[in-house]
């Protein structure tokens, strides 16, 4: 070993934060078992490596039957230097990938929850590897937003779902379509989220096609879905944009549960809500006209409602209620049953097959954020996220519970 290589290891230690003690350390011991397969090597032997000069000796041992060191001799062979130079090689290259790891894990150790930004390397139908420029992460097929394209060197977001160290190396997995990943994008664009004063209360998602937030505010003065759906709909518009045009609807947060059904249900206009708080049924009325928007297609606008605020949710028009008979020209534009209900999701999935069965589509347009506050003026039509969207096609539940 000579001062070249001496240099080199001090330079690791200030550039990459490998003590080099360490490196001499693992050395040494590569460096016996190096030894032992040179002909007429001793079966147990020591080397020593002085960090001054970079000498490396090395010294043949005899054991007793306890262990104990009862000859050495100096045993170094006379091509050992072209040995050593190959083993250090191979041990300082292993050191950098352990440490590189070490410090990878180290720096997303804990953050499960945040939101990083990453650009997509590899994608096909089993995950995508996303460079977040001093590691990488995983995002398996389950994480991602159905029908997502994820293109190679495309930038986007994603919410840190775990982080595991193992054998090979930290890995970072990270999700699309779980629904805290929306409160983090919303985190990212309403500062009264940061400092309290408004607060989301719960999600219901169904990735890539619409998404539910109940908030409310800490504040008396200040709007919770004014503040979430900003200047003429910039805030919620940045969301619906990393989204990729997922609709999102912002309803307020309301302490009476038939209240907060009513706003979970819009941009439908509810007449009554009856509860059965025993077994967490709520019979909800609604005008006639509104029937199938208060459904949604496919049950989708009372499926989240349902997650939304934990309520089986039995969906009347108030001729269905009264018992009256419905014209014949209104029948092709109302569900074939009296009642849609859709279960809200506990322990299983939400709007299982039976339910989903007694929702029929309606072309009826809807907005797509409702405020249940005065509406501000200032909230063009341009708005992805607040304005005039329609209801998405949604073939399928999706299993995220809803947000607490």
């Amino acid at each position: 070993m000579d001062y070249n290589l001496l240099e080199a290891l001090e330079l690791l230690e200030r550039e990459k934060g490998v003590p080099a003690d360490t490196i001499l350390d693992a050395l040494a011991n590569a460096l016996v078992s190096a030894y032992k397969r040179t002909p007429g090597a001793a079966e147990e032997a020591r080397v020593t490596i002085d960090p001054d000069t970079g000498e490396i000796l090395v010294y043949g041992q005899e054991l007793d039957e306890d262990g104990n060191v009862i000859s050495e001799w100096e045993d170094t062979p006379e091509d050992f230097g072209r040995i050593a130079a190959q083993t250090a090689k191979q041990v300082i290259m292993q050191r950098l990938r352990d440490a590189k790891r070490e410090q990878v894990f180290e720096l997303y150790e804990g953050r499960e929850g945040d939101l990083v930004t990453g650009i997509v390397q590899q994608s096909d139908h089993r995950y995508a590897i996303l460079d977040l420029g001093n590691a990488e992460a995983i995002m398996p097929s389950s994480e991602r937003i159905p029908y997502e394209r994820l293109e190679r060197g495309n930038r986007v977001k994603a919410y840190i779902l775990e982080v595991r160290g193992e054998g090979k190396g930290p890995q970072i997995v990270v999700s699309r379509s779980h629904p805290e990943f929306i409160r983090s994008l919303f985190e990212l664009e309403v500062p009264e989220l940061v400092d309290g004063d408004v607060e989301i209360k719960a999600i219901a998602r169904e990735p890539g096609h619409r998404t539910k937030i109940a908030v409310a505010s800490n504040d008396p003065n200040v709007d919770p879905v004014g503040a979430c759906v900003g200047a003429r709909g910039s805030r919620v518009r940045q969301v619906v944009n990393e989204l990729r045009g997922e609709k999102v609807d912002i309803v307020e947060w309301r302490d009476d549960p038939a209240a907060f059904l009513a706003e979970a249900l819009s941009p439908a206009r509810v007449k009554e809500v009856r509860l059965d708080d025993e077994s967490r049924v709520a019979t909800v009325i609604v005008p006639d006209h509104q029937l199938s928007l208060a459904i949604g297609k496919e049950g989708q606008n009372a499926r989240l409602a349902a997650r939304l605020t934990g309520y089986k949710v039995d969906i009347r028009s108030e001729s269905q209620d009264l018992g009256l008979d419905v014209d014949d020209e209104d029948e092709d534009d109302t569900p074939e049953t009296a009642a849609a209900a859709v279960v809200a999701e506990t322990a299983e999935p939400a709007g299982a097959a039976e339910d989903e069965a007694a929702v029929e589509p309606d072309a009826e347009p809807v907005a797509s954020v409702e405020t249940a506050a005065p509406a501000v003026d200032d909230t063009g039509g341009d708005d992805a996220g607040d304005e005039a969207g329609s209801d998405e096609a949604a073939d399928e539940d999706d299993e995220a519970p809803a947000g607490a």
